[in-house]
C-alpha cells in the first residue's frame, strides 16, 4: 500500500458523527476522515499509528493514532464497511437485484445506486417512486 489512505480506503468511520472532531488541545477542526489523516502527523516515524482492535461485538476495527500540528495525539475509529452477516449478505444481494432491476429499466447505473443508497438512508427518491416495483417472486 503506498500510503496511509490506500490503507484506509475501503474502511468507514465507526462512529460517523466523530467529524468534524476538534483537537481538545489548539482547537483545530477537521471536517472529514481525509483532512484528518491529511493535516495530522503519524505519532512515531516509520510507524502508521494504525492498531488492530475489536469492538463489543468481535467486529475487527482499526484504530487511527495521530498528532495534530499542535503535537496533541488524537485518534479515530474505523470499522470494515461491509456487513458479512447472514442478514448483511441478503440485503447486498437485494441491492445488486434491485441496481440490476433498475438499470435493465433505463437508469444510468451510477444513478441507479445513488437513488437506492437514499432510500435506504430513509430519504425519499421521486425517481423510484416512478419506476413499477419489479414482479415478486413466486414461491416454490
Amino acid at each position: 500500500m503506498d500510503n496511509l489512505g490506500d490503507f484506509l480506503h475501503g474502511l468507514r468511520e465507526l462512529a460517523e458523527a466523530s467529524f468534524p472532531k476538534r483537537c481538545p488541545t489548539c482547537g483545530r477542526t477537521f471536517e472529514t476522515a481525509a483532512e484528518f489523516v491529511a493535516q495530522t502527523q503519524p505519532v512515531r516515524a516509520n510507524h502508521s499509528g494504525v492498531k488492530q482492535a475489536q469492538n463489543d461485538n468481535g467486529v475487527a476495527m482499526l484504530e487511527l493514532y495521530r498528532n495534530c500540528p499542535c503535537g496533541s495525539t488524537l485518534m479515530d475509529f474505523f470499522s470494515e464497511r461491509r456487513d458479512t452477516s447472514d442478514k448483511g449478505l441478503l440485503r447486498r444481494k437485494r441491492f445488486e437485484e434491485l441496481h440490476a432491476y433498475l438499470v435493465a429499466n433505463g437508469v444510468d447505473k451510477v444513478l441507479a445506486r445513488t437513488e437506492l443508497l437514499k432510500v435506504m438512508r430513509g430519504e425519499p427518491s421521486e425517481l423510484l417512486k416512478k419506476i413499477a416495483p419489479p414482479p415478486q417472486k413466486k414461491s416454490a
